[in-house]
């Protein structure tokens, strides 16, 4: 039962609750089994109730502002931030800090991302490049889709890479096992992901690098990594290795972006520098490594 739900794209967990809560039917029949066996022509109702409305709560975030005019923002977003609202987290986000501060427009209930242009991670630091309003957001928007906006990123991995620089070009899927991770994947869902990467600094088993993003999947460079057998150190999701800190998450920052301003059409440039956790990091490889 739970297998053939399966297929049609729902999680394992997820088909488990409804079953749970008695809300699939087979033949018009509650069933309380996910291991009933199917006949042909059985049918099957689903009733998946509707979530609650969510409002936005402005609530005091602490975030660096390191540029502010009339149309945008670029944020140096710390370390365990969630950039905008989602399941298990509707409060405590960059968005809501946006709105204590009124810095956006206010959002209403079919836009739960007001101002966000791009997203990073929650414990991915570094550049983040905010609209402050609506007509702002959709000219950068649509900057993004043309590959317009430039990232560059830091990122420490496992290993040696020797290669000097290089491209990794494979499409990026959400995993069927596990649906808060993605994957490399020619299936069809399958969007085209491209990196390039330049090596910055050599340790023993580990490696720095600079990553330019020419297009912006979810986690793409942490799965990007992870396939060419480099994960980023400490990532909890992509790195089979033992993590070091699981306050910090995966050593990945946005270091710079470039961009077109919405409204002037001069060019922008920003960049900040690593969090000192990083830094830190380094310098203890330096270290060891006698450099």
């Amino acid at each position: 039962m739970a297998t053939v739900l399966k297929e049609h794209h729902y999680s394992r967990n997820f088909i488990q609750n409804l079953i749970v809560n008695n809300q699939v039917t087979v033949n018009n029949k509650i069933i309380s089994s996910t291991k009933l066996i199917l006949k042909n022509n059985d049918e099957i109702i689903i009733t998946i109730k509707a979530q609650p409305e969510h409002t936005l709560k402005a609530t005091a975030i602490d975030f660096e502002i390191i540029y502010e005019d009339n149309d945008i923002i670029v944020i140096n977003k710390p370390n365990n931030l969630v950039v905008h609202p989602g399941a298990g987290n509707w409060d405590n986000t960059l968005v809501n800090g946006l709105l204590f501060q009124a810095k956006v427009e206010n959002a209403d209930k079919d836009n739960l991302r007001p101002g966000i242009v791009h997203r990073i991670d929650k414990q991915t630091t570094g550049l983040l490049l905010v609209a402050k309003n609506k007509i702002s957001q959709h000219i950068l928007a649509e900057q993004l889709k043309k590959h317009e906006i430039k990232r560059i990123y830091i990122a420490l991995v496992h290993g040696t890479i020797k290669s000097r620089s290089g491209t990794i070009n494979a499409p990026i899927a959400r995993s069927n096992s596990n649906r808060l991770k993605m994957m490399i994947n020619e299936q069809k869902n399958s969007k085209e992901a491209t990196t390039h990467f330049t090596v910055l600094e050599r340790f023993k088993d580990y490696t720095l690098v600079q990553c330019q993003l020419e297009t912006g999947r979810t986690h793409q460079i942490r799965v990007h990594f992870e396939w060419i057998e480099h994960p980023i150190v400490n990532d909890p999701l992509y790195s089979k290795f033992k993590l070091e800190d699981v306050n910090i998450g995966q050593y990945l920052h946005a270091k710079i972006i470039i961009f077109i301003h919405p409204t002037t059409k001069k060019n922008m440039t920003f960049e900040c520098n690593l969090p000192d956790f990083f830094e830190n990091k380094l310098q203890l490889l330096r270290k060891e490594s006698g450099k």
